[in-house]
């Protein structure tokens, strides 16, 4: 029942871990978490990542850690502070040494430093800046800007969100961002609310993990699989085909609906049923859920959403244009 459940989408996801990882149950994938970074443990293990469960390190590398800040699927990230001009980073530590063995670690390692050096070279206010990357006695680092505020994934909740007319306004520069970081060829791929910061303070906006999530392709680690985030992804992503930077605005696109209604547009009680409504199933209409919001917003999420990456919005700078000119008809 299951695994007739999965349908042909589920199949040829499943088919593909397979291929890259050995012996894991069709049971365990289509346990995974849908709303996160999910790491598949080895027969008999749990399904949470293993990364963040090591004792806190004096430093890595030159840089004194003075606390961590939070664990990922894929590595931990600490406050630190670089001695040698007294500025305190965030810094992202992978293990690889614990993650990958063999010709899969030299693999992780190349791809790790060649990501980390794209990553850097993008300059733009609403992309959280790289300084360094290293590795130190088998963890490797990015240190980047220290940031302030907090992850959108808290304006997601219905009774939190943020008002329409800001919430528009960043998610075009959001688009816009990634537009240029698609334009420098580097794709993202793990688009979601909890990869954004945002300081309502100084209306600071950042996209974070800027070349983390490439390192998942490398495929089998010893903890397992990294899939990624199953609710964000696109059908192509989750087929296991090329992934463009459409793949990415697809992304942005359910974290905006998500942003607007609390909700996200595709939603099941198990991973196949997820898997079949994000490659075959219509979204609902936005303004069924909030009537309250522009109306050119139902087209721009028939757009944004269709399952063909050719019917889309062409890049993110025509993505922009649709969010901005939806702000004017906002009522708050």
């Amino acid at each position: 029942m299951l695994a007739r459940a999965g349908s042909r989408l589920g199949y040829v996801t499943v088919a593909a871990i397979r291929g890259r990882a050995g012996p894991y149950t069709f049971r365990q994938i289509m346990r995974a978490p849908a709303d996160e970074t999910t790491v598949l443990r080895k027969p008999g293990g749990p399904l949470r990542p293993t990364a963040g469960q090591r004792a806190v390190p004096d430093k890595l590398g030159r840089y004194r850690i003075l606390h961590e800040l939070g664990k990922g699927a894929m590595g931990v990230v600490y406050r630190a502070r670089d001695p040698m001009i007294n500025r305190e980073v965030a810094l992202k530590a992978i293990p690889l040494a614990a993650e990958f063995e063999g010709d899969e670690l030299e693999e992780a390692r190349a791809k790790f430093f060649r990501e980390a050096e794209m990553a850097g070279r993008l300059s733009h206010p609403h992309i959280v800046t790289i300084y360094d990357a290293g590795e130190y006695e088998g963890t490797a680092y990015i240190a980047m800007e220290l940031l302030r505020g907090r992850h959108l994934v808290e304006h997601t909740n219905a009774e939190h969100l943020l008002p329409t007319r800001v919430a528009l306004e960043l998610v075009a520069r959001l688009a816009e961002a990634l537009h240029y970081a698609h334009q420098q060829h580097v794709v993202h791929r793990d688009i979601k609310p909890a990869n954004v910061m945002f300081d309502a303070s100084s209306g600071e906006l950042k996209i974070t993990d800027f070349g983390i999530a490439r390192l998942t392709d490398t495929g089998r680690t010893r903890t397992g699989v990294v899939l990624g985030t199953p609710s964000f992804m696109s059908p192509e992503q989750l087929q296991g085909r090329t992934v463009t930077g459409s793949s990415d605005l697809f992304s942005l696109a359910i974290t905006a609906f998500q942003l607007l209604t609390g909700q996200l547009p595709f939603r099941g009680d198990s991973m196949p049923a997820l898997m079949l409504k994000i490659a075959h199933e219509p979204h609902p209409r936005i303004r069924t859920l909030r009537p309250d919001l522009p109306a050119r917003l139902d087209e721009f999420f028939d757009l944004a959403l269709a399952k063909d990456p050719a019917q889309r919005l062409k890049n993110g700078a025509v993505f922009a244009r649709w969010i901005r000119d939806a702000i004017p008809e906002a009522g708050d």
